[in-house]
């Protein structure tokens, strides 16, 4: 049975973090560790929170053909390790949580990669939830709810879209679909 290549997206605060957090303790998947440029934060690990590697060591597995996908996001470079990944799909379905770009890039050199686009209930609700959080400035909320348009926009891009109505239900509509998946892949 083939391990499944699974990458969730969706607009920020539509509860991505806490939807894979949840597929960890319900399943055998293992989660996709990037690598990043930027320093560690207080509280971070090397090897669990990215792998946190130098600008010119990025470039080289950049050169090297090393990551399903990159990106550089104000002056540092993130991306999902190609070794890795493959190494973790030997004996688990991997999931990846990433930005809407990156997971088009990995569908385009990883076509078996499930794209799982995770939507609101509502837009209106969302856009409501950004600004209630309460921990991004008036401008950063635009700034999240002109890439939520975007992300949205590319939806039908991906494979399956999921609306996040209520979390239990929505890990349980994931689970679901991924046995199918691996039951369709014998």
């Amino acid at each position: 049975m083939k391990n499944l290549l699974i990458i969730i997206s969706g607009p920020s605060g539509v509860g991505k973090g806490t939807i894979v957090r949840k597929l960890l303790t319900s399943g055998d998947y293992a989660l996709s560790i990037s690598c990043t440029t930027r320093n560690m934060r207080e509280g971070e690990v090397d090897g669990k929170s990215y792998f946190f590697i130098s600008k010119e060591e990025f470039l080289k597995a950049i050169e090297e053909n090393g990551f399903l996908e990159y990106s550089n996001h104000f002056e540092n470079y993130y991306g999902t390790p190609r070794a890795f990944v493959e190494k973790q799909l030997e004996t688990h379905d991997v999931i990846l949580e990433i930005e809407v770009n990156g997971a088009l890039q990995v569908k385009e050199s990883y076509p078996d990669a499930i794209l799982i686009m995770i939507l609101p209930p509502d837009v209106d609700a969302l856009r409501s939830r950004l600004i209630g959080r309460g921990t991004e400035s008036p401008h950063e909320i635009e700034r999240r709810i002109s890439r939520m348009e975007y992300e949205l926009s590319k939806k039908d891009l991906y494979d399956y879209a999921i609306v996040n109505d209520n979390l239990d239900d929505c890990v349980n509509r994931l689970n679901n679909l991924f046995k199918t998946l691996k039951g369709a892949n014998i």
